[in-house]
């Protein structure tokens, strides 16, 4: 029988909406004990803004007709959208024996490796979380652990309407600079970048065995439904 910490289950979601999401991890975390598999969730989400624990209003310049939905991970004020790759780790540290700020640099070590194999030099900031390329931002990172389990995660720009960004300022940083994928010869779809990413993530979180699945786990359903 194979060590629970070698198996993780890559879960693809395609495009879904932000609160439904928000909630199912929720539900996942609450739920779950150390007999459950870590998992990693691949999604699109419709255009909202998500303004974390932290988030001040100031950040929010003139954000139109997409929604602003406060959230429970840390960090400011981002913008999700279609085209831009979302992976959720929904993680049992505890069981791992990794910190927060560990992940978050596995995270984004994982994405400059991505980016590394398409011949793009990226970037992790000490006081900046997330990956840049040449100052340009190009992948964001929110967490939140509770009962010692991460969920939230990463958000990577691959093709998508950037023009959002300007109505915030990205991550509490006026006038921050946002750049994709498809612009700098990287990935230029969403399934080109999902699929090295989350191998390297499963890779860096010492996992072997990768169980793909497709929509919401079956008992994040069962107890929404129960809510």
């Amino acid at each position: 029988m194979s060590d629970i910490n070698n198996n993780i289950v890559i879960r693809n979601i395609d495009t879904g909406d932000y609160q439904d999401i928000w909630q199912s991890m929720q539900l996942f975390t609450d739920t779950r004990d150390d007999n459950v598999t870590d998992e990693l969730w691949v999604v699109e989400h419709n255009p909202v803004f998500t303004q974390g624990q932290a988030g001040k209003e100031e950040h929010l310049l003139d954000t139109g007709d997409i929604p602003v939905v406060k959230v429970d991970r840390g960090g400011q004020v981002t913008y999700h959208g279609p085209g831009q790759l979302v992976v959720y780790l929904l993680i049992n540290l505890r069981r791992k024996k990794i910190g927060v700020r560990d992940l978050v640099t596995l995270i984004e070590n994982a994405i400059v490796d991505m980016l590394k194999s398409f011949e793009i030099s990226a970037y992790a900031k000490k006081d900046a979380p997330g990956v840049y390329v040449d100052e340009k931002k190009v992948a964001s990172l929110g967490l939140r652990v509770r009962k010692g389990c991460s969920f939230h995660g990463l958000a990577l720009n691959v093709d998508m309407d950037l023009e959002p960004f300007l109505r915030i300022n990205p991550c509490g940083y006026a006038g921050l600079e946002m750049v994709q994928t498809s612009q700098i010869n990287g990935p230029k779809t969403i399934q080109e970048a999902a699929k090295p990413l989350t191998e390297l993530l499963a890779s860096a979180l010492g996992a072997s065995n990768i169980d793909y699945q497709q929509g919401l786990p079956n008992l994040a359903l069962t107890e929404k439904r129960a809510v």
